[in-house]
């Protein structure tokens, strides 16, 4: 599947691996948040980057101290009614201060996109069929928005306040 990172299709130079395989020696690798707290000193050392995957019932509470060591978390979305990865990409941005990749995986859909950049998600593993036209399309076509985040936009309330 195709990702997007700042608004542009990029190669992917990640390799997900599983909890039971050996890493790949040099290449950057992602990996759960078990095998990051159980291998956690091993992993430190490596010269590859390395990434954590959040499941949606992982908080990023688990990563707080370690979040200088990674290079990117991927946080996954498993259905599009389940919007725990929108907080953790909050969390991670606005109050631990992680400047890393933020990945955005699993059910991303259309509708997400620009909710998902507003807070903070600025990597996304899309579906074969999206092109650059529609994701843009999508994180720009609002002017007004209604919830804050850390992006710096007014919200409509402010706006209509003078805040």
């Amino acid at each position: 599947m195709p990702l997007i990172k700042n608004g542009a299709f990029e190669d992917d130079k990640w390799v997900a691996v599983d909890d039971d395989s050996d890493l790949p020696a040099d290449k950057p690798v992602i990996l759960s948040l078990a095998r990051w707290q159980a291998e956690r000193e091993t992993l430190v050392g490596r010269n590859a980057p390395v990434a954590v995957k959040l499941q949606s019932s992982e908080a990023p509470d688990a990563l707080q101290a370690d979040l200088d060591r990674l290079a990117m978390i991927a946080l996954d979305f498993p259905a599009f009614k389940d919007g725990r990865g929108y907080s953790y990409a909050r969390v991670l941005r606005e109050h631990f201060g992680f400047e890393g990749e933020i990945r955005a995986t699993g059910e991303v859909l259309r509708d997400q996109w620009l909710a998902m950049t507003r807070c903070g998600v600025d990597a996304f593993i899309v579906a074969d069929n999206v092109t650059l036209e529609a994701f843009n399309e999508a994180v720009n076509e609002l002017s007004l928005v209604y919830q804050p985040t850390g992006d710096g936009r007014k919200t409509v309330m402010q706006l209509r306040h003078g805040n």
